[in-house]
């Protein structure tokens, strides 16, 4: 190694997702196995440059791989995109001596972190934390999921009471400007159709979907609307079908934040468990700017710079399967 890593920093930035805690988790103890300390860092960068800072033994992580959320807060900073944040940050890590960093979170978080390890030469590891799937490099992010069957379970709920009054019911999902979520979730819950913005555009979309249900003789239908689809999303999406397609007597409902919430499932505890372990390999490795991820199963490193500035595609024979499926 260039230099002994004696502490570590660990963070959460941007958007929570279900699994953090059990990632913070995971980075703590195999941390403290390896003779490392832990020092978490509060509220994302800000809590960097604010020195928000405390060290963690076993027991501050007991009891947290169930809980949503992260216990660690988030907070999205503009000042941290400027040079003068970054020094600010800079100086909380010498003054704390901390010789590393892990951040978990997504796009945002890894595009400063690599700007950060850039200006300052310290190791960052990443860890993917997001519910939006969207990062290239590795199968799933922490938290997608969970969010997933948290949507699956929403859209059931809609369909009895679509069926009963005949209704076409819009139903909004987030994800940034990635579909993954949306289509899924779309293909699990047995949808009519999923508008999402790496497909045609939103008029084409909307036309099939609204031919799949002439065709079956149906007038209660759920399709799922990625919230970056349209600007304006699913409520620009129900004035459309309200003018065009005035038969249909149109619903629109928006999921929010509801996505973000909830315990995580076995997939994204035992995903979280499994990265934050190999966060802590990567550095003993001496690797530097890269994020851990999963391929086939395998967990992987990936260099930051490939994770955020690749597209990450949607797979076509999950948009097939849909259309198939919608019939």
């Amino acid at each position: 190694m260039e230099y002994e890593i004696k502490t570590i920093g660990v963070l959460t930035s941007g958007g929570d997702s279900p699994g953090m805690n059990a990632a913070v988790r995971a980075v703590t103890r195999a941390a403290i196995a390896n003779g490392i300390k832990v020092k978490a860092i509060f509220r994302g960068y800000k809590g960097l440059m604010d020195d928000e800072v405390q060290e963690f033994t076993t027991q501050d992580v007991s009891g947290i791989i169930q809980r949503g959320g992260t216990i660690l807060k988030s907070a999205r900073s503009e000042e941290f995109k400027t040079q003068e944040g970054r020094k600010r940050a800079w100086q909380t890590l010498k003054k704390e001596k901390i010789d590393a960093l892990i951040v978990i979170g997504g796009d945002g978080t890894f595009t400063g972190a690599r700007l950060f390890a850039q200006e300052y030469n310290i190791p960052i590891i990443g860890i993917p934390g997001t519910i939006d799937n969207d990062l290239w490099g590795t199968d799933s992010t922490i938290g997608y999921d969970t969010a997933l069957n948290t949507i699956m379970d929403c859209v059931d709920k809609l369909r009895d009471t679509g069926t009963s009054h005949e209704r076409l019911f819009l139903v909004e999902i987030m994800g940034r400007d990635a579909g993954f979520l949306t289509l899924n979730a779309a293909i699990a819950a047995g949808a009519e159709a999923a508008i999402i913005p790496e497909r045609a555009t939103v008029a084409e979309q909307l036309e099939d979907a609204i031919g799949q249900g002439r065709r079956k003789h149906k007038n209660s239908s759920i399709v799922l609307v990625q919230e970056h689809a349209i600007e304006g999303g699913a409520q620009a999406v129900a004035k459309v079908i309200e003018k065009e397609h005035p038969e249909y007597g149109t619903r629109v409902t928006i999921l929010g934040h509801l996505q973000r919430g909830g315990s995580p499932t076995a997939f994204d505890r035992i995903l979280a468990s499994r990265l934050g372990v190999a966060a802590i390999q990567a550095l003993l490795e001496e690797q530097r700017s890269v994020m851990v991820g999963l391929q086939n199963g395998q967990v992987v490193y990936v260099p930051l710079s490939k994770a955020i500035k690749q597209k990450k595609d949607i797979k076509d024979d999950k948009w097939q399967a849909l259309q198939v499926l919608s019939i």
